[in-house]
């Protein structure tokens, strides 16, 4: 009788679990996956400290959605950073997700390809390709997650940072005559977090492991140029909000201060937190309550963005 009761317990449970059931995966491509060729190597994940992921193959989201009664609305697309050669998936990713449902906001964390490992046609496209596909597929699907399509942003971390930037700056409406109703849709984000990115390829500033890694050994001064994102900004780049440590001895300091002055003389809304530590790669820095602030500011920032004035 009591083994029945449990039975009968578990199959009322059921519904339930699925209900609650907050975060969920979505392949970014239907079908083909465009920009990519068959090698038959297969994606690897390593978890140690961290849980790593390299060797993209079919790239994805993974969608966190906060409780409905707190949610304000907005929405973050996620990039993990890792030099463009593999993503800090947990540490500058799901992680970080977290954080941001706490606060409300739905976070989607990107698992983009890497140009690094073969299965690309054109290496150097496929990070952006995919942030932009991840921002118009969070947007077709607004309404059912309960995010408002005029307050989603993208937040980047080191390479996952210049990733963020890139979007921030190389953006589009949408194809209004794409057979694909996603790909109408505007993949230009409505904010930027920026935590101590890579901006610059021209500047002796640069992280040659994330240029090289994205371009080359011997890229064009065109494609240098293209890619440094402090010369891309222009007057609909997005409010933007950066982070850096002055201590970083990965990522310079410099690519923030670069970029911070790009959007200051464009007069885009900037708010920029220089940390006198924190090296590089502290994600949430729990083990430092310093340099942990940083989520408290961009907590009341985020606030601050659709406060009416």
């Amino acid at each position: 009788m009591k083994k029945i009761s449990l039975i009968f317990l578990n199959l009322l449970l059921i519904p339930f679990l699925k209900v609650d059931a907050q975060d969920f995966r979505l392949p970014l491509y239907n079908g083909n996956i465009p920009n990519s060729k068959f090698t038959g190597s297969k994606e690897k994940i390593e978890k140690s400290d961290i849980t790593v992921i390299s060797n993209v193959q079919e790239p994805d989201i993974a969608v966190y959605l906060p409780t409905k009664k707190f949610a304000t609305g907005q929405a973050v697309v996620i990039c993990p950073g890792g030099g463009y050669w593999i993503l800090a998936y947990d540490l500058e990713g799901t992680d970080i997700a977290r954080y941001l449902n706490s606060i409300g906001v739905a976070a989607i964390v990107l698992k983009y390809r890497l140009p690094t490992y073969g299965n690309t046609v054109d290496p150097h496209k496929v990070p952006l390709m995919d942030a932009q596909r991840a921002m118009r597929l969070v947007r077709s699907n607004a309404v059912k997650w309960n995010i408002d399509p005029n307050k989603i942003g993208v937040m980047g971390f080191s390479a996952g940072g210049h990733l963020a930037s890139t979007l921030g700056t190389h953006f589009d409406y949408g194809n209004k005559a794409d057979k694909d109703s996603i790909e109408k849709l505007s993949c230009r984000p409505d904010f930027m977090i920026l935590m101590y990115p890579v901006i610059s390829f021209t500047e002796t500033c640069t992280h040659t492991g994330s240029r090289d890694a994205l371009l080359g050994k011997n890229p064009t001064n065109e494609m240098l140029n293209f890619y440094s994102n402090e010369l891309q900004v222009k007057e609909n780049t997005p409010p933007t909000f950066l982070v850096h440590a002055n201590d970083d001895s990965g990522v310079p300091v410099e690519n923030s201060l670069l970029m911070y002055k790009a959007l200051r003389d464009k007069k885009i809304p900037t708010e920029m937190h220089i940390l006198s530590e924190g090296e590089h790669g502290f994600g949430l820095a729990l083990n430092n309550d310093h340099v942990a602030l940083w989520t408290k500011n961009l907590t009341l920032w985020l606030k601050s963005l659709y406060q009416k004035k």
